[in-house]
């Protein structure tokens, strides 16, 4: 599962290009805006008016929300700045928040009864070099990071 905001579908795309991928490859979401990444991958407003929409709490709540509600096993989410413009001090251009979930422990409830949030991990990096080059670059940090997981 693919949850994706500046890459824009070409984590999708990538893994689509490799034959026989709708054997392995269930599908994903592209969400640009806050109110979509809210409807349609469960992330809170809370987490958008917060620490917002490129930070750790919005992918992690954007892979749960994709192992949630478009099931899989694994789902990456990517959100980032990709420029040219938009940047801040805090999150410059070219800053991009990965997250990877495995579903493994979704159903799992631990000994109180309470929900087992999926495996997640997550990493932040900064790419250097033009809209282009920064999201070419998530992408590929964005795979790595699925065979890894």
């Amino acid at each position: 599962m693919t949850a994706e905001s500046c890459t824009g579908g070409w984590i999708a795309k990538a893994c689509t290009d490799r034959p026989g991928s709708s054997q392995w490859y269930r599908g994903g979401v592209v969400v640009y805006t806050n109110d979509l990444k809210a409807a349609l991958l469960g992330v809170q407003p809370q987490t958008l008016a917060g620490p917002g929409a490129v930070s750790e709490p919005a992918v992690r709540e954007m892979a749960v929300g994709a192992l949630e509600r478009l099931g899989g096993d694994v789902a990456v989410a990517v959100s980032g700045i990709a420029g040219p413009d938009g940047g801040t001090p805090d999150k410059p251009i070219g800053t991009v928040w990965f997250a990877w979930a495995v579903s493994g422990l979704q159903d799992v409830q631990d000994a109180a009864g309470r929900r087992v949030r999926p495996a997640i991990r997550t990493a932040r990096h900064r790419f250097e070099g033009d809209r282009d080059a920064v999201r070419r670059q998530a992408v590929v940090v964005a795979l790595q990071g699925v065979l890894e997981t």
